[in-house]
């Protein structure tokens, strides 16, 4: 008994000792900070209006490096997504020059049903796509974190990460020596310094809506304001039915919850007069 209770104590401590050893490897030198989202929770939705500003946000910065090659510019227009209008949308998509072998000069302005197109090459680097990055780049958390996860439905890992990420650049500490080129970040996963530079900072970008004297909502132009806006867009770009999974989730339990109950009581009249 006793061989067994030990064996059984070092096979624990051992798994969780890997599992902090994996973690510590999948984990940039800070943890992503959690930020509050309006998608996060089993009834949360995306907020139009931030959508909005996150799209312009990565048009007037991060679209000059980085593509959105999987994100088709007619569903800019979704109900529960950005809800730009069709006249809107029309308009966006003919901003973009759309290479086109058909047409005569084998390009043509853009329209709705067309994707984004590629962003112009970047000397000495590859970008990388953003479609589908809050997805690509969720953190591991890693053990026992995860399975708290599972009762609190955290799911925000790829948002926390990249908001971190866009607000999270430092001095280079003392004694640390910096790679040509590089930026000291410690939120970044693959090390703690990369070749793209802080992309924002305040007043960068005016908002549309702070334009407006009518509508006017004062939101912030901060680098804060900023990285949450362009992550929640981002965010949309990677689950853009987010909203409708979450529905009908909450469909299904409520099913599952009526079936067992029915299951219950049909098995209590199917049984009720046989001996036990």
């Amino acid at each position: 008994m006793n061989t067994l209770i030990t064996r059984s104590a070092v096979a624990l401590a051992l798994t969780i000792t890997l599992g902090t050893a994996a973690q510590a490897q999948e984990h940039p030198l800070h943890h992503p900070r959690h930020a509050e989202w309006t998608f996060s929770g089993p009834f949360g939705k995306y907020e139009p209006q931030q959508l909005q500003r996150g799209f312009q946000v990565y048009r007037e910065v991060c679209s000059s490096c980085h593509s959105l090659g999987m994100v088709a510019i007619r569903t800019l227009a979704s109900e529960t997504g950005p809800h730009f209008g069709e006249e809107e949308v029309k308009a966006l998509a003919a901003e973009y020059t759309i290479t086109d072998a058909s047409a005569e000069a084998g390009e043509r302005p853009g329209q709705p049903y067309d994707y984004f197109p590629p962003a112009p090459p970047y000397p000495g680097a590859n970008p990388p796509d953003l479609s589908l990055v809050t997805k690509a780049r969720a953190i591991n958390r890693g053990f026992p974190t995860f399975v708290f996860d599972v009762f609190t439905q955290y799911q925000e890992t790829g948002p926390d990460y990249i908001y971190s990420l866009l607000t999270g650049y430092e001095e280079t500490p003392a004694g640390v020596e910096a790679p040509e080129g590089g930026y000291y970040n410690p939120y970044f996963i693959a090390g703690a310094f990369l070749a793209m530079p802080p992309p924002l900072s305040d007043g960068l970008v005016s908002y549309a809506q702070n334009q407006d004297e009518d509508t006017r909502n004062d939101v912030p132009e901060t680098v804060d304001q900023y990285a949450k806006d362009v992550t929640a867009f981002l965010m949309w770009t990677a689950e853009p039915h987010l909203v409708e999974r979450k529905a009908m989730g909450f469909s299904v339990m409520i099913f599952l919850v009526i079936f067992a109950g029915l299951v219950y009581y049909t098995k209590k009249k199917v049984w009720a007069d046989v001996a036990h």
